[in-house]
């Protein structure tokens, strides 16, 4: 759609805003503090369908935002979610007149609505009602939308991983759109198939109990070869291997399964034996790259390191180089980390690539000084530094790199477009004796988040190259920009151009600040008018860019945080750009329930 394009995007004004009431639906409750509206709607018929943090999904007409329906799935606001958000919902059939809008819950369930009405669907499963925990318990949890093809819904699942060693593993489910019978599952924790050679990549006497290396990103299909892409995560616990030494395939993968069997086609690891929580974040995107004069599909697999490896849809080898570079080995007693990791030669590795003390930075000479100081103190030599007793500076950190936004492609340029972090994390390894007496040492690891990582020797540690206080927003310790929008072409493996992305300190203390990037959330999109779209930002602001060149062309301040991926379509001869702007209550920007479609 190229209606909204470079020449006019400047008169891009706000067309209707639509306001869910999630707000009033969990105040008072422990949900406020983890709650974000990270959906992307989708449209069909003229309609928009989406879900809020708490999986309410609702319907709206596409042309003036006015409610046509709205179904409550009444999760237990009195839970305690490792994640409240709903990243949207699917629909089946594809085509203009869908039958059935399906959600996948918080709380772990699958459940069939009526697209017409909203009212579940009867014979799916029990009364419109999938109960996703049975057969593996009650941690699992869904924050993104099924997959649809042929008459199959596909979920992978959400696990709040850092707190002990044997959760239960990440196995992706197909299920029936008709009945909600299960059609097939499968295992990413390849020592629980005694079948699989790959088992032998899983040693120690509790790699069998390990879980995770679950999807809880988006999975993509592929209707025309019947292939269904996953994107796997780190095992269980996130920072310590010590009780699954090996590769550990097929976590940290990208694995195409065949969709009628749900048995696997290929797969593709990007980080072996992970201990740094470099989940495959992003949407596998599957795209069309010319090479030698002739079009390969292919599949772009953006990850956490700032890695991206472009593969051939169909057998998973690499359409660019890819190195496996020697990495540093761990210091802690009983971790084997992996003597080798995979880099990709083309595209370069994005974004902080290691951290010194040349990187420390402060807005002041005082605050400059105390993050040389606290960075002093810290371990790093590189990429996929491992976690240590003092404290390791992971750099790119667990939030990316290329995080849950995902990446987005131009097929006329061939351009790779996407949003990065650049927010070294700090891990530390406590044994677990001497937890007590160090939080007593340290008021930095004191006030640090903690995994139990029960099961394993050690409690982890968990911060970041930042401060908080009296200051508003963050006091940021590495030298910006902490946030950028760039384009890679594809043809080559360059990149075309990088700029800084929002920004997060205050602008008033500040000003300069308009230059230093921000920490983001949510992806960008492309359009055929020659534009990016992108929130995301802690400043609440929707921005377009042009394209080509990276050029700022317009930005709106949203009335509360944009923290998800905007959506555009055309309806009745106008084109509609639309974004959900409810706010981040972990990265604290403004919350709302908003929903805001913006036209010329």
């Amino acid at each position: 759609m190229k209606q909204i394009n470079e020449s006019n995007v400047s008169r891009l004004k706000p067309a209707w805003t639509y306001q869910t009431g999630e707000l009033k639906t969990y105040a008072g409750t422990r949900i406020t503090e983890k709650a974000a509206f990270e959906a992307t709607p989708i449209m069909i018929g003229g309609i928009l369908y989406f879900s809020t943090p708490t999986c309410r999904v609702i319907a709206v007409d596409a042309a003036n935002g006015r409610e046509i329906w709205v179904f409550d799935p009444h999760v237990d606001l009195r839970r305690d979610y490792s994640e409240v958000s709903s990243r949207g919902v699917a629909a089946w059939p594809s085509g203009a007149s869908p039958e059935k809008i399906f959600v996948a819950t918080i709380d772990g369930r699958l459940i069939a609505l009526h697209a017409a009405t909203g009212k579940p669907v009867a014979f799916f499963g029990n009364e419109g009602v999938v109960d996703l925990k049975e057969g593996l318990g009650k941690d699992i949890a869904e924050t993104s939308p099924p997959a649809i093809i042929g008459d199959l819904v596909i979920v992978g699942s959400s696990l709040g991983d850092n707190q002990r060693m044997d959760y239960p593993p990440g196995v992706v489910r197909a299920y029936d759109v008709q009945s909600g019978n299960l059609r097939w599952s499968w295992d990413p924790i390849a020592i629980h198939d005694p079948g699989d050679t790959a088992g032998k990549t899983w040693t120690g006497p509790n790699a069998a109990r390990t879980g995770g290396a679950n999807a809880w990103s988006v999975l993509s299909t592929d209707a025309e070869r019947g292939l269904v892409f996953v994107p796997t995560t780190c095992p269980s616990p996130d920072y310590y291997g010590g009780e699954r030494k090996g590769r550990n395939l097929y976590a940290n993968s990208i694995v195409a399964l065949h969709a009628a069997t749900g048995k696997m086609a290929w797969y593709f690891q990007v980080v072996h034996h992970d201990i740094w929580d470099y989940d495959i974040a992003a949407q596998p995107m599957l795209i069309t790259v010319t090479k030698g004069g002739r079009k390969i599909p292919a599949v772009a697999v953006g990850t956490k390191m700032g890695h991206i490896f472009i593969l051939n849809r169909e057998t998973g080898k690499s359409l660019f180089p890819v190195e496996e570079r020697p990495v540093p080995a761990s210091t802690v007693d009983g971790e084997e980390a992996w003597p080798t990791q995979p880099f990709p030669v083309l595209p370069a590795p994005l974004g902080l690539q290691g951290f010194s003390i040349a990187d420390a930075w402060g807005p002041t000479p005082a605050e400059k000084e105390k993050a040389v100081q606290r960075v002093g103190k810290l371990l790093n030599k590189g990429p996929f530094t491992p976690p240590s007793y003092e404290g390791s500076i992971m750099a790119p950190g667990n939030v990316g790199g290329i995080h849950w936004g995902g990446m987005c492609y131009d097929p006329v340029q061939e351009l790779l477009i996407t949003n990065i972090n650049r927010v070294p994390a700090v891990i530390r390894m406590l044994p677990r004796g001497e937890v007590g007496q160090k939080e007593r040492e340290s008021e930095e690891i004191l006030r640090a988040e903690t995994g139990r990582q029960a099961g394993t020797p050690y409690i982890m540690k968990r911060n970041y190259l930042f401060k908080t206080g009296p200051e508003k927003g963050f006091v940021m310790q590495s030298r910006p920009p902490w946030g950028t929008l760039l384009a890679i072409d594809l043809h080559t493996g360059l990149k075309k151009w990088e700029v800084p992305l929002g920004y997060m300190m205050d602008l008033q203390q500040y000003p300069e600040a308009k230059s230093w990037g921000s920490i983001n959330f949510g992806g960008a999109i492309v359009t055929g008018g020659n534009l990016v779209f992108v929130a995301a930002t802690m400043d609440s602001h929707l921005r377009a860019f042009d394209k080509r060149t990276g050029a700022l062309l317009w930005e709106y301040e949203l009335p509360a945080g944009g923290q998800a991926t905007p959506m555009t379509y055309s309806i009745g001869g106008k084109q509609y750009i639309v974004i959900a702007a409810g706010g981040h209550a972990k990265l604290h920007t403004p919350m709302g329930d908003y929903l805001v479609a913006f036209s010329l």
